[in-house]
């Protein structure tokens, strides 16, 4: 499941030059002065010159890899076929992991600027998958919900149930993700995103099979571009990809339905066997450090938890935007993600193969 964490495109071949995965068995050639560590974390979820200064500062070599979704980054890690140090999941996976005893504790007077620069309502938000702030640093967050055009639509667009609208057929974008495609249905309807109520979820069933005469496409990366180019009137998308579409074409308004949607945050964790713990604990640090936490924000358009980080932002219209840094309390049916065990998961991939054959 879980969203593609990919962002506009972008030249690659610096961070190709720069972040060379193919050392990844961690030769002794391969180590800065004070050894390495190796990082797995989303695709073109980083700016690379913070790699090269975090190089530069700590003499430290930083191995690094990509994963496009959660999914295929478990097995990975859980395989140990690669002896990573440090990854970057998503809320629900993170549960998952701590379930099976896969993470290490965090040791935050090793890491003070985790603690002095993540606001607390993200620590907070993070009890959901992470009870005691155990095991994970908040590193992105953000909010799923609707990009309009409005030059395409006869009246504003805020609630899920406007994408059941027939005047809108051919042009909505529906997420080709199990759990978000549930979660617009779930939460129309009323009931959690992540229920596990054979009833609750017959229903959502077929009310997105209900719909899906009048989705135009199912897409992941696509819905940005599509939503740019006037190809779509209406799509499920991530905030931090709305704020790159708002910039490319300003028809587009991106909204949290009225009926709630999902909060969700990836974290920066250590493995509980990582070879170089005390080097993954520095590179996390450096990640939370303000001007790094700006740089990445610029970079990736994500939203920061980094309080610190978002003073620093010099737009003003950046620093106070609704879609980067919404007031969570003025909405209702909020909720995250969480692990739904594997017949849980196992539920949900045959319901959404139902959907998507029909």
């Amino acid at each position: 499941m879980k969203k593609h964490r990919t962002t506009h495109i972008r030249q690659t071949i610096a961070i190709l030059l720069l972040l060379t995965s193919t050392a990844l068995c961690g030769c002794a050639s391969d180590k800065g002065v004070n050894g390495q560590v190796i990082v797995y974390n989303w695709g073109e979820y980083i700016d690379p010159e913070t790699i090269r200064m975090f190089e530069e500062e700590s003499g430290i070599k930083v191995i690094y890899d990509e994963f496009e979704t959660n999914e295929s980054m478990y097995p990975k890690v859980e395989s140990g076929a690669v002896a990573y140090d440090i990854a970057c999941p998503s809320d629900y996976m993170i549960s998952r992991m701590i379930q099976n005893g896969m993470l290490s504790e965090i040791d935050y007077d090793k890491m003070p600027n985790a603690k002095k620069n993540i606001g607390a309502q993200y620590y907070e938000q993070s009890r959901g998958f992470d009870p005691e702030n155990k095991y994970a640093i908040p590193y992105c967050w953000g909010t799923v919900g609707i990009l309009y055009n409005k030059t395409m639509v006869e009246e504003p667009i805020t609630r899920w149930a406007q994408l059941w609208d027939e005047k809108y057929a051919d042009n909505i974008l529906m997420q080709d993700s199990v759990r978000d495609a549930f979660m617009v249905a779930e939460k129309l309807n009323g009931n959690s995103m992540n229920t596990l109520d054979a009833e609750e979820l017959e229903a959502a069933k077929n009310l997105l099979i209900r719909q899906k005469p009048l989705v135009q496409a199912y897409v992941v990366d696509q819905v940005r571009d599509k939503m740019i180019g006037g190809e779509a009137a209406i799509g499920v998308i991530y905030s931090g990809e709305a704020i790159y579409t708002q910039k490319e074409n300003p028809d587009l308004v991106y909204v949290i339905p009225e009926e709630g949607t999902n909060v969700w945050i990836d974290s920066w964790v250590i493995l509980k066997n990582a070879p170089n713990k005390e080097n993954a604990e520095k590179f996390i640090d450096f990640m939370c450090r303000e001007d790094i936490a700006l740089m990445n924000f610029e970079y990736i358009t994500y939203s920061t938890p980094n309080v610190a980080a978002r003073e620093l932002i010099e737009e003003e219209d950046i620093r106070n935007s609704e879609i980067a840094f919404p007031d969570l309390s003025q909405y209702d049916n909020l909720e995250t993600y969480v692990y739904l065990g594997e017949d849980g998961d196992y539920l949900y991939n045959e319901l959404w193969k139902e959907v998507k054959a029909y």
